[in-house]
């Protein structure tokens, strides 16, 4: 655990954190309509994933390098062991200068998370979990608490962006009514996560699941005592990108039980 945390952060140092603020003509690109990329995502997922071959010799499944080349991803089903890198998550955040960015990796195998490590460059802060044995931040375990009974008083984030339209309407119009702390993220899952695993966030409906930014969070959260799960309440199991059928994050078991019922009723 400690050896892929010092990875990122020297990775991270290295590429990442000079060029934030301090990016130059020419280092940013558009990968998709409304996605952008810089040379520090690129230079960060190719020195990470060198690194980490050499410490457990697996395939690497990259956002930048799955962009490239899509049929990488498909090693997350056919080998039985796979690390997943997202190099800069909030890459939107990091061009504009908001410090809300991350690095991130996580270790699958056989189809689940066994491990994850989130660096936040702007705070020099790194959380780490293990399948089975906790949460920590910066070496301190982590236990959310669990939220408050009265969905009133709960502050989350829909994120509706990939909701078809009516679906949108519907869970915007009952979120709305029913939870008093609605605000639109951190847009970053790497840092919105952290958020619920540390109380600042008592849950978050996500749509498009892309497996480098949600399984690093979904085990942390897990793992500090709250919940990630598929709506249909199956377990989070990173997958190539594909069909969307969404990702409830919620600080415990009770708490997604009732967000479900909530935004999903008709």
């Amino acid at each position: 655990m400690e050896k892929v945390a010092e990875i990122i952060a020297e990775a991270s140092a290295e590429v990442v954190e000079p060029r934030f603020r301090a990016l130059a003509s020419g280092e940013v690109m558009e990968k998709a309509p409304g996605e952008v990329v810089t040379v520090a995502d690129r230079e960060a997922e190719l020195i990470i994933a060198r690194r980490l071959r050499e410490l457990l010799p697996v395939p690497v499944v990259g956002e930048e390098a799955v962009s490239a080349d899509p049929a990488l991803a498909r090693a997350l089903q056919a080998e039985p062991a796979v690390w997943l890198v997202d190099p800069v998550d909030g890459t939107a955040n990091f061009v504009a200068g908001r410090p809300d960015y991350a690095v991130m990796v996580s270790l699958v195998r056989d189809g689940r998370t066994v491990a994850a490590w989130i660096r936040h460059p702007a705070t020099a802060t790194t959380y780490t979990a293990e399948l089975g044995s906790g949460a920590w931040r910066d070496g301190h375990r982590l236990t959310r608490a669990p939220a408050d009974t009265d969905p009133a008083a709960w502050r989350g984030s829909v994120k509706s962006r990939f909701l078809d339209p009516t679906r949108r309407r519907l869970i915007e119009a009952n979120a709305a009514e029913a939870f008093g702390g609605l605000t639109s993220g951190r847009h970053a899952a790497g840092v919105e996560y952290p958020d619920v695993a540390e109380g600042a966030t008592d849950f978050i409906l996500y749509w498009r699941t892309l497996p480098w930014d949600h399984a690093p969070g979904s085990l942390l959260v897990a793992e500090s005592g709250g919940r990630a799960a598929r709506i249909d309440g199956s377990p989070y199991r990173p997958e190539a990108p594909g069909g969307e059928d969404g990702l409830l994050v919620a600080a415990d078991p009770a708490t997604w039980e009732r967000c479900r019922e909530i935004l999903f009723a008709p």
